[in-house]
């Protein structure tokens, strides 16, 4: 792995410096992460690090927009998946929402979000990740309603809300904020408020309750 990661040259490629910059942030957070420590974990100088990403904004839009490109594909195959409604509603709000206190794509997130108001290429790329979030979640609720697993709805409305109780949420656990510091509780509390926006046909009621019971 590590002789794939590097160019002919020996210098390191883009894609094994966001690899490392984004384990440096799960390990030591956001406010430990220098270019110089970065290149250092690498093996490399911090001008080879600046010359491709030019300053360490611009590493950390990148390394962001590489974890969401992840995501993305995850999210494809969830909506290709042959489960019901319900079931791919839940595996969303778990692919959204943080692993925990070190998760470095929530680091990033909200490092980012404090930094969008005064950079208009922050705030065109947030735009453009969230709209992929978007879209996805309003697909995965208008085909719910289209097959009668949920109640009828505004797609695009209840997505855009579910999404921003989610960000509330997955704040709370990066920022080890009470009560919502663990990952479980806000997986929880994101089920009851997926339940309030996105109530499903009462007919179907039981079948969602019974599906996650244990087998």
């Amino acid at each position: 792995m590590a002789g794939a990661a590097r160019r002919r040259d020996g210098n390191v490629t883009q894609e094994r410096m966001l690899e490392e910059a984004m384990a440096a942030i799960a390990e030591d957070g956001l406010a430990s992460l220098t270019m110089s420590a970065l290149a250092e974990r690498l093996g490399t100088s911090g001008g080879h690090i600046l010359y491709y990403f030019g300053s360490k904004d611009l590493l950390l839009l990148a390394a962001l927009r590489w974890s969401e490109a992840a995501l993305a594909e995850e999210r494809r195959a969830l909506l290709g998946r042959r489960i019901t409604a319900e079931r791919k509603l839940d595996l969303f709000l778990r692919l959204y929402l943080p692993r925990g206190p070190r998760d470095p794509r929530w680091t990033l997130w909200i490092e980012l979000w404090a930094r969008t108001p005064g950079n208009t290429a922050l705030r065109e790329a947030q735009a453009e990740l969230d709209t992929g979030w978007q879209e996805d979640l309003e697909a995965l609720l208008t085909m719910g309603a289209a097959r009668r697993r949920f109640a009828p709805l505004d797609a695009a409305a209840r997505a855009s809300e579910l999404l921003a109780l989610l960000d509330g949420l997955s704040t709370r656990v990066v920022l080890g904020q009470e009560p919502g510091r663990d990952p479980r509780s806000a997986v929880e509390a994101a089920r009851s408020a997926a339940r309030a926006l996105i109530p499903p046909l009462l007919p179907r009621f039981h079948d969602r309750l019974t599906e996650h019971q244990p087998r």
